[in-house]
């Protein structure tokens, strides 16, 4: 296959560098010849493509790198566009992981009553911008990283885009997890199931190759001999942990233990107002025309492994190898979970090559990890309708639908907070 072209909307995120760096590392997996950064800041954008082209040059990639700040002129002739968009920036995201403490909840950028702010948010806009992609290019798919992803890629998928979502969290404990064993990561294999940032791991093969079908089961290897460093990278309980045999998503935590993170939150400040620091730092860092590797401090900035899950899955779609390879995707459930509408995103194993996604059938799920999945799915549907249509009752009924809410009295003054914080990204409020 000849060399492809890339288009990253929101290409002036400070992220980028990340992404760029595994671009160059990995370029006999992703042969790219032109990659496009989209971004509405022109000032911005232009920094961060010029670190990409010192980076790529540094590497020996013949990549070109250029910038738009149209997302139609940007994507077209484009093979795959990725989205890695945060509407209203580290402001808003300050404030979803604010307000909700006053009510008493988890303030967080992904779920509970502030990730139903982002993806009122974002799902518009994404779709506006999904819509330019169809009409310019509707053969290029759509790699989602924008969270929340569940809910984006479901609005992706339901609209008939060729969308498909990706998160690091499987990847990161991929390589958590081979490091435990002083093995190769290609040799690691997860039995991951459940919603994007609601997963837990059921099990962990250790594969007699890269790719092959044979392999032994570690989990309880790994828990038996690592637990407490598990646990600890988790912030749960070891005895928990040891106890379900499995190894919950770190995000798991704002549900099983929702009022303890609550009150750490309300004395720690907002992850929103670290990252804005960070990102400061690191666009004076870009600034600097003799930095040509992506800086140590970008990994403080969250989404670590991201531009190697992104290869990797970019690489399958796009068939530049000719494999079907297994990977940890946000895909439509279509049966795969029974107890799940067909319309659901998942997040599972699935495999990948350019023919499509296809999630792998999964073992029957465990009531205590089914009835949340089951739950949290139920709200992702309400919340998409608040997303997609608006309104005041919708966005209450998404409320009293999440499990971190669910009473009339918290709903009602949650949802009027998320109004009043977000009436400049909500046409309709």
């Amino acid at each position: 296959m000849s060399a492809l072209k890339l288009a990253i909307v929101g290409g002036g995120s400070t992220y980028t560098p990340e992404l760029i760096d595994g671009f160059a590392r990995l370029r006999d997996t992703l042969p790219i010849r032109e990659l496009v950064l989209i971004d509405p800041a022109a000032d911005r954008l232009e920094l961060i493509a010029a670190l990409a082209r010192r980076i790529f040059a540094k590497q020996g990639h013949g990549a070109t790198v250029t910038t738009a700040t149209d997302v139609t002129a940007g994507v077209r002739g484009a093979d795959a566009v990725l989205l890695q968009l945060r509407v209203g920036g580290q402001a808003a995201r300050n404030q979803d992981e604010t307000w909700p403490l006053e009510c008493g909840c988890v303030g967080q950028e992904t779920t509970g009553a502030g990730g139903l702010a982002k993806a009122l948010r974002t799902v518009p806009v994404v779709l506006d911008i999904a819509e330019q992609v169809r009409r310019t290019n509707p053969d290029a798919w759509i790699v989602d990283f924008t969270n929340p992803v569940g809910i984006v890629t479901r609005a992706l998928q339901t609209a008939g885009h060729k969308a498909v979502g990706l998160c690091n969290v499987a990847i990161g404990f991929q390589r958590k997890f081979a490091a435990h064993l002083g093995v190769d990561p290609e040799l690691v294999r997860l039995d991951h199931v459940g919603l994007n940032h609601l997963t837990w791991e059921r099990g962990v093969t250790l594969l007699d190759s890269p790719g092959s079908a044979g392999g032994r089961e570690v989990l309880p290897q790994l828990l038996a001999e690592h637990g407490e460093a598990i646990a600890a990278d988790l912030h749960l309980p070891l005895p928990v942990v040891s106890r379900l045999g499995v190894v919950p998503s770190y995000y798991l935590r704002y549900f099983y233990q929702h009022d303890l993170v609550v009150e750490e939150l309300r004395v720690k400040g907002s992850r929103a107002a670290e990252v804005a620091a960070i990102e400061q730092q690191l666009l004076e860092m870009y600034a600097d025309p003799a930095l040509d590797t992506k800086p140590e401090l970008l990994g403080k900035r969250g989404g670590a492994f991201y531009s190697e899950a992104a290869v990797q899955l970019i690489a399958s779609l796009l068939g530049t190898d000719g494999r079907t390879t297994v990977q940890v995707v946000n895909t439509r459930n279509d049966g795969v979970l029974p107890f799940l509408p067909d319309d659901a995103v998942i997040e599972v194993p699935a495999e990948v090559d350019a023919a499509g996604v296809r999630p792998l059938p999964q073992r029957p799920v465990e009531p205590l990890y089914a009835g949340l999945i089951a739950n949290v799915t139920a709200y992702e549907h309400l919340a998409l309708d608040a997303a997609l249509h608006g309104g005041r009752d919708r966005v209450f009924d998404a409320l009293l639908a999440h499990p971190l809410v669910g009473q009339i009295e918290l709903a009602d003054q949650l949802t009027d907070r998320l109004l009043a914080h977000n009436r400049d990204h909500l046409s309709w409020a």
